[in-house]
């Protein structure tokens, strides 16, 4: 992983924060979605590339999941987001079996930011050698730093306690990926 060239733009929905603030009927797989789709935006608009169709790969999660997966996908494409403008993606979707690199990289990185979130003082090399990669702000020469809010966001976002007081990720009381 070290090794590979790549950039990572990760969003981390907190469901028991956001069950809180938004109301249980809100779909944590579309606001991410959302999410990572206005910072892959941004990521190409710095590389000049904003205008060109880019293809989104998204893991089949089943019939339904997937067509409402795909309704949002469109809605947000169609200008239904953040910037209020039309994005020039295209979903495709592709079963895990196909064994995508893509796919396989996904999942490799996402308990790493999980647990970075869920227990952010304990050690976490696979976290530490991605901070590397994730898209951040000043381009690859602040590689390591600055990546937070712009290729890894926290949704909702925390608020700082006092405007000295950095945010602090809350230990969720049950496990995440139980709900």
């Amino acid at each position: 992983m070290d090794a590979s060239n790549f950039i990572l733009i990760a969003c981390m929905v907190d469901k028991t924060r956001l069950s809180r603030s938004e109301g249980a009927t809100s779909n944590p797989y579309h606001i991410a979605l959302s999410i990572c789709l206005e910072s892959l935006r941004s990521f190409l608009a710095e590389k000049k590339q904003d205008h060109l169709q880019t293809h989104v790969v998204v893991e089949c999660r089943g019939k339904k999941e997937d067509r409402e997966l795909e309704l949002e996908f469109r809605r947000i494409c169609d200008g239904n987001n953040p910037s209020n403008r039309q994005l020039p993606f295209d979903i495709v979707f592709a079963d895990k079996k196909t064994n995508l690199t893509g796919l396989q990289l996904a999942d490799l990185v996402a308990r790493p930011v999980g647990l970075n979130y869920i227990r952010p003082a304990q050690a976490n090399q696979a976290f530490d050698l991605l901070k590397r990669k994730f898209y951040c702000d000043g381009g690859r020469k602040q590689v390591g730093s600055g990546y937070e809010n712009v290729g890894l966001i926290i949704y909702p976002p925390q608020k700082a306690k006092s405007p000295d007081e950095p945010t602090e990720a809350v230990t969720p009381t049950r496990n995440p990926q139980s709900t």
